[in-house]
């Protein structure tokens, strides 16, 4: 996700929250001391209940009753009393609220709306109980603990990094333009590098079949349901041209100078192949003005031959369509450009940087809370969230684990009752933890993405379309990491803005009009493209896009040099 920042608080938000009892999820008000602390029960594990809210949306939560929170309570005591965002808001109505109301949960995952909390004094600084109490996240952590800064100026730590894997190494692409394998068998795999070659194979299809179960096919579709319209519609501008996601923003690797990507003349190329695209009949119409469900039950229904998103963003739909045999109506990845001259830079590595879990100062046990995260980061918590029960969800063969092949197959065609009963992949935000391809103590892997397993879950479909591609998993279509360097900047979704002033006030007017221009443009009428694209340049430059785009810069360079310990003019 790349959202930056957060909304300013407005004004009818306050009065809302100040006069109505705020929800269920926040066990007090905040406002407290910065580290109240009081001591942890003596044995550590009799009885207690946190208060947490997440950001992401969660449904297949089961409120602890998996066999993995089940065995995370026996282990700890500990039982959450979570509440997580409904839909695709990332968390910004419902922290808005706790931030105008001064009320908390006792832990959450803010995403990007963490700097909303801390300039409201919520967020307890983590540095003294990190280093007397969690001796796991600082050893995940290692000569990343600088990454966990909240800024140059503001050093301190407000949240442990827990979205991202620690020397995480990347065995498969679940991004980039995806294609139905269905598409491509019959097809005979042809060449998907480009976006005209995307556009082509598309056309071909449905031309053949213009229907699908009786429904008209629908070549390309989008997701631009609030925030989300960033990514499948404005990022894939980026992604196609040759640079890195930054969010908003492209970030000259040499000088850290950093403008609103839109203005890249490359990118404007991209939003007119996408008009193109909606002239020709082959982006679906409903595209800018369908919610969320609405796009994931077309692409359930099996009618979607294309995708520009990202394997997380649509999963809910593709399990959906495993779940009633339908591999085939499953998407393969391509690394797509707008031409050969440019390289999708989707693997290149960010380093240890993202989204994380706080401590508010609602807390009644930090001391508590911070061992509870501490124990989900030991060895054993990892394999745990990770793998689940030794001899329920995977057996120890020849010295390593190995998940039974009808486990596997429940995991893999019916995800969402395996998630709910398993709770497998649900506490991966509440600890750090190693990435891909690290082994424990016992030279197994931390996680279960590793080749041999990631091979053994790919359907018949996916594993047939390989073959043709002469390649084994889908990261092999790809450009390397090693063709990359780390970014310096790390993830700037995770970069601290200013959530007040003049910043924040330019951003949301920029974002207003990204968000009306981009879709006029892509629906413009034959000859009409350019006068809308360029109103839209003209527009974010009138509201002060360059007064932001230099205060940006100014925040990339700090963070270079905090992360790297070079000074940077």
């Amino acid at each position: 996700m790349v959202m930056l920042g957060s909304k300013p608080k407005k004004l009818a938000a306050l009065i809302l929250a100040t006069t109505l009892a705020f929800s269920a999820g926040c066990s007090s008000s905040g406002k407290q001391s910065a580290n109240p602390a009081p001591e942890a029960s003596k044995d550590g594990t009799s009885p207690i209940t946190f208060s947490f809210f997440g950001a992401d949306a969660s449904p297949n939560w089961n409120n602890m009753q998996d066999d993995v929170g089940k065995e995370i309570t026996a282990k700890t005591g500990i039982t959450l009393d979570a509440e997580f965002d409904i839909g695709s808001g990332g968390g910004q109505s419902k922290i808005a609220l706790m931030a105008a109301s001064g009320q908390y949960p006792d832990l959450i995952y803010a995403k990007g709306e963490l700097g909303a909390l801390i300039d409201a004094d919520a967020i307890i600084d983590l540095t003294e109980l990190i280093d007397e109490h969690a001796p796991n996240i600082k050893k995940v952590m290692g000569e990343n603990m600088n990454r966990m800064k909240y800024s140059k100026d503001d050093p301190k730590i407000y949240a442990i990094p827990t979205n991202v894997g620690v020397d995480q190494q990347v065995f498969d692409a679940n991004s980039g333009f995806q294609v139905q394998l269905r598409v491509l068998k019959e097809l005979g795999y042809p060449q998907i590098k480009t976006v005209h070659d995307f556009e082509n194979v598309l056309k071909q299809y449905v031309a053949k079949h213009p229907t699908t179960d009786g429904q008209p096919t629908i070549p390309l579709t989008l997701n631009a349901d609030d925030w989300k319209i960033m990514i499948t519609v404005t990022n894939q501008a980026a992604f196609t041209t040759g640079i890195p996601g930054d969010g908003e923003y492209y970030v000259d690797p040499k000088t850290y100078e950093a403008m609103l990507h839109y203005k890249r003349p490359e990118e404007r190329e991209y939003f007119r192949w996408l008009n193109h695209m909606y002239l020709e009949g082959l982006l679906d119409k409903e595209s800018f003005v369908q919610k969320e469900d609405q796009y994931k039950a077309k692409i359930a229904s099996g009618r979607v031959l294309g995708l520009t998103s990202v394997k997380w963003e649509y999963q809910d739909a593709v399990n959906a369509l495993k779940t009633v045999g339908k591999e085939e109506y499953t998407y393969g990845h391509f690394p797509v450009t707008m031409g050969e001259q440019y390289k999708d830079h989707t693997m290149q590595a960010i380093g240890v940087d993202g989204y994380g879990i706080s401590i508010t100062t609602a807390c009644k046990d930090p001391v508590r809370a911070i061992k509870f995260i501490d124990w989900l980061s030991s060895e054993e918590g990892q394999v745990l969230r990770n793998w689940g029960i030794e001899g329920k969800h995977y057996d120890i063969v020849d010295g390593k684990r190995v998940i039974p092949a009808d486990v596997l197959n429940q995991k893999v065609n019916d995800a969402t009752n395996f998630s709910k009963q398993s709770g497998i992949d649900m506490y991966s935000i509440f600890g750090v933890r190693y990435g891909d391809g690290v082994t424990d103590s016992t030279d197994n892997y931390y996680t279960t993405n590793f080749p041999e397993q990631i091979i053994a879950s790919y359907s018949v479909p996916e594993k047939e379309a390989l073959a043709a591609y002469n390649a084994t998993t889908w990261k092999d279509l790809f450009p390397g990491e090693d063709e990359f360097p780390v970014k310096e900047w790390g993830a700037l979704y995770n970069m601290h803005v200013p959530t007040d002033g003049d910043y924040q006030i330019i951003y949301n007017k920029t974002q207003d009009i990204v968000r009306k221009r981009i879709p006029e443009a892509v629906l413009a009428k034959p000859g009409e493209f350019d006068k809308i694209y360029d109103v839209f340049i003209a527009e974010i430059n009138q509201v002060g896009a360059e007064k932001m785009e230099q205060e940006y810069t100014a925040l990339v360079k700090a963070r270079v040099s905090l992360f790297t310990g070079k000074e940077v003019q």
